[in-house]
């Protein structure tokens, strides 16, 4: 049997323990700071207009002087829950368009770091958003929740035909008018350039005319008498 000398072991022992205790205050610590920090940090999104609505319809108190509440139809509390799936969807669809974003200006250090807790926050909202959703619709109507995030995508994307629709309707009458103003101006440009044109033909004519043939008067000219005793001569 070895002798193990307890004593010479107990300063390393000591030293692990002390150090392990440090580690663990120094990560309790830092998490707790990280955890104040991303609750203050501004969320990504607005608050949930819809989902307060239909939380409102759902669980609507007495009135004052009213023993009951007032009883919401169903109808209105299916139709509130699809407008909340709605809104997820149109959040589900920002967040996909803007993560890939996110992560090139991350790479390249445009971005601090307060920027990219923002959105892993927002993903990990939207997960337990889409849980409770379906949830929900599971219990207003059994399987509802397996065909209402389809339903939600199809309104979305109507919604947003509808918008794009209108803009382009709103911009006809602005395009209309810039339309006019362009062709009044390239017509007044061509009626111009054809003034040019004929005011330099006419200058040129005019030069022309200027430059005929000059006749010498010093030199004789010839008779016809002269020219029949010419002939005489031959004979």
């Amino acid at each position: 049997m070895f002798d193990i000398d307890w004593m010479s072991l107990t300063l390393p022992f000591a030293y692990i323990t002390v150090l392990g205790g440090s580690l663990y205050t120094f990560s309790t610590i830092y998490r707790k700071r990280k955890a104040a920090q991303s609750a203050n940090l501004e969320p990504w999104f607005p608050p949930h207009l819809q989902r307060n609505i239909y939380l409102t319809l759902l669980h609507m108190e007495p009135e004052a002087g009213q023993e009951k509440a007032p009883k919401v139809p169903d109808s209105v509390i299916r139709a509130a829950l699809l407008r909340r799936a709605v809104e997820d969807i149109r959040r589900i669809i920002q967040i996909r368009t803007s993560k890939q974003a996110l992560n090139t200006l991350l790479q390249r250090g445009s971005v601090g770091d307060d920027l990219n807790q923002r959105f892993i926050r927002a993903e990990k909202e939207i997960e337990e958003e889409l849980r409770d959703v379906v949830m929900e619709a599971n219990a207003l109507a059994p399987g509802w929740g397996q065909t209402i995030f389809q339903s939600a995508n199809e309104i979305a994307a109507n919604t947003m035909l509808r918008t794009r629709l209108d803009e382009i309707e709103n911009r006809a009458e602005t395009d209309k008018e810039w339309w006019e103003k362009r062709r009044e101006a390239i017509k007044k440009d061509f009626m111009k350039e054809l003034d040019e044109d004929s005011s330099t033909k006419d200058s040129v004519r005019g030069a022309s005319d200027d430059d005929g043939v000059l006749v010498d008067s010093s030199t004789p000219a010839s008779t016809p008498g002269g020219g029949s005793k010419k002939k005489k001569g031959k004979k």
